[in-house]
């Protein structure tokens, strides 16, 4: 019988590290270690290659754990992804510029994101494309609404707990603001996305997209010297994206239009006896 540190006995050396493993919580490792140690054997391997190759293991599976945990928090919308994005509706400068944003190198650095254009361009597909491959490459992101966020925001402030929800959203490495545009705030609400904002400058990654250009910001954040004070905060390290263009939705529905009424016209109806061979089912 070999005893453990552990204080356990088992019958085998691979039996009592599987035990071990477990209680350094390292499962991957125990759940393998006897399997692959019958393959170590059978291919001569040394002792460091078995470790080594335990290891891989471990280290693998936690990374899809940890992935799988990061897209289930991030709230980015399902179909939009890098693999659904049609890229020959993006300009010539934002393609060339998507495989970059995909690596994150701008969230390393704090720098932010903003996507501009009309209703309908692609702004959001483009950044939830980012955030499904920045999420691949061990970054957290989240994706809401930004009247989403702002009530999220207020009720913490009304609960004395602002500190507490920015240290929460700090957590992640990019935040996705979606459709800032459409936001028409209250002065208190201006004030926490302001605060948002500014607790995030030069640290930690925006992510906006928008159908109001800066000059009409003046919208959301009602004060001039405030707004100004929000845009140079996003503007100073950011990547600009101009989305144009028609408009996907309405190009998709002109599209659904025309094939419904091809289907109309392609449409015959036949009076009078089939003939012997269509009534027999033959062609």
């Amino acid at each position: 019988m070999i005893t453990t540190t552990t204080g356990l006995q088992s019958t085998t050396p691979i039996a009592s590290l599987a035990i071990m493993m477990r209680a350094l919580k390292l499962p991957t490792f125990a759940r393998h270690a006897e399997e692959i140690a019958q393959k170590a054997e059978r291919e001569g391997w040394t002792f460091g290659q078995y470790l080594h190759h335990l290891a891989e293991l471990e280290v693998h599976e936690r990374r899809r754990r940890r992935i799988e945990r990061y897209l289930k928090d991030s709230h980015l919308l399902p179909e939009k992804t890098l693999a659904t994005l049609t890229r020959s509706r993006l300009t010539p400068k934002v393609a060339k510029m998507l495989p970059a944003l995909c690596e994150g190198s701008f969230v390393e650095r704090g720098d932010n994101l903003l996507a501009f254009g009309l209703p309908g361009r692609g702004k959001t597909h483009v950044v939830c494309a980012i955030g499904y491959e920045l999420i691949q490459r061990g970054y957290r992101v989240l994706f809401t609404a930004t009247f989403a966020l702002v009530q999220r925001l207020l009720a913490a402030k009304r609960d004395l707990r602002l500190e507490k929800e920015l240290a929460s959203l700090d957590a992640y490495d990019a935040v996705i603001l979606d459709d800032i545009g459409y936001v028409q705030q209250s002065r208190d609400e201006m004030e926490v996305l302001f605060t948002f904002l500014a607790e995030r400058y030069e640290r930690r990654t925006v992510i906006i997209t928008s159908n109001v250009v800066f000059s009409e910001w003046d919208r959301i954040f009602k004060d001039p010297m405030t707004t100004a004070a929000a845009i140079d905060r996003l503007v100073h390290h950011s990547v600009i994206l101009e989305m144009t263009g028609t408009s996907v939705r309405a190009d998709a529905a002109e599209q659904a239009k025309k094939e419904g009424a091809t289907t109309t016209t392609g449409t015959t109806t036949t009076s009078g006896k089939q003939p012997a061979n269509e009534v027999d089912g033959e062609l």
